[in-house]
């Protein structure tokens, strides 16, 4: 940041959905509202939802996961924040984390641990606080078969290693190039994308089940969820209710990070960052496995999320802010 210009470098969506449209640019840096920080961000996690939204995004910037260090603070935040290394996730309606600066809610921001680098923080917020908010809306009974459906991705690969720790017996559903990962990671059972319709033959069969994959995905899978169960959806709840009146009698749920933004209380974000530091601290120490990073500099940011649209490569993207 030029305290002359007060410009930086930052992605501004200029056209419609395709990260081609994006152009790297000189920007103004956004003026702080009152319970804002601005992040000067060292690396940003590529997501799915960064390409899904870019028809919302016209003349702004995108990016929802961002981690950095604090260099201001707006008038009602305390100044001892500056300076802290953090971890976010941001506002789907403010400018996002493709720029050097980003400003931030203060109760949004998550600690990274000391021993945390840059590199591996910034590809957590998004997935791993998904997947742990899925897992919320289930009561923990362990022992009980739980299956998770799209278990390939970032979502997946998190959802597979929190599922296990709480002791439910875990089923993926994935393409077969993930079976070694996943039991890896702790999944007792791995079905083949393929043997979809042979699965769907089982009748009820789990407590839950948690689909990463679509609206019709999920609608498909209630038919598999016990009485008195549970139905995760993910990317997108089910345009109708899945069963019929008092049959399984399922409990639905839709999973939206980004509804806290508009919709939490504080108590919310309390609960949220605190998950999301427990998150980094388990992935710290080992608990939890990270996905195998890939990084890139800032200027390849376009490149690589409309690779990521396309799914030509495995594990997560990373972008630095200061390799070029």
């Amino acid at each position: 940041m030029s305290s002359q210009t007060n410009q930086c470098k930052a992605w501004v969506c200029h056209g419609n959905q395709f990260p081609s449209d994006l152009k790297l640019g000189s920007v103004p840096i956004p003026a702080l509202n009152s319970d804002d920080v601005l992040v000067h961000n060292q690396a940003i996690g590529l997501n799915p939802v960064d390409w899904k939204v870019l028809n919302l995004k016209i003349n702004t910037i995108p990016g929802v996961d961002g981690v950095g260090m604090v260099v201001s603070v707006g008038k009602d935040v305390p100044a001892s924040l500056i300076g802290l290394r953090v971890a976010y996730h941001q506002d789907l309606r403010r400018s996002g984390s493709f720029a050097e600066y980003t400003p931030v809610k203060a109760k949004a921001l998550i600690l990274l641990p000391e021993t945390m680098d840059y590199v591996t923080a910034a590809g957590i917020p998004c997935p791993a606080l998904t997947a742990w908010q899925a897992l919320e809306k289930i009561p923990v009974k362990p022992g009980r078969p739980l299956l998770i459906s799209g278990a390939g991705g970032s979502v997946g690969h998190y959802l597979t290693q929190l599922a296990a720790s709480r002791g439910f017996v875990v089923s993926v559903l994935a393409n077969p190039r993930h079976r070694e990962h996943l039991t890896a990671l702790g999944a007792h059972h791995f079905f083949d994308n393929r043997q979809l319709p042979e699965l769907l033959q089982y009748g009820p069969h789990f407590y839950a089940v948690i689909d990463a994959m679509s609206p019709e995905r999920a609608f498909e899978l209630a038919t598999l969820v016990q009485a008195n169960g549970h139905l995760v959806a993910i990317q997108g709840r089910t345009e109708q209710w899945p069963t019929e009146p008092f049959s399984q009698a399922v409990s639905l749920h839709e999973v939206a990070l980004g509804a806290l933004h508009q919709y939490g209380n504080d108590s919310d974000w309390q609960e949220l960052t605190d998950a999301g530091k427990q998150l980094l601290q388990q992935i710290a120490s080992g608990q939890l496995r990270a996905e195998q990073i890939h990084i890139s500099g800032f200027t390849e940011l376009a490149q690589k999320l409309d690779a990521l649209k396309n799914r030509n490569f495995t594990g997560k993207l990373i972008i630095t802010t200061h390799s070029d």
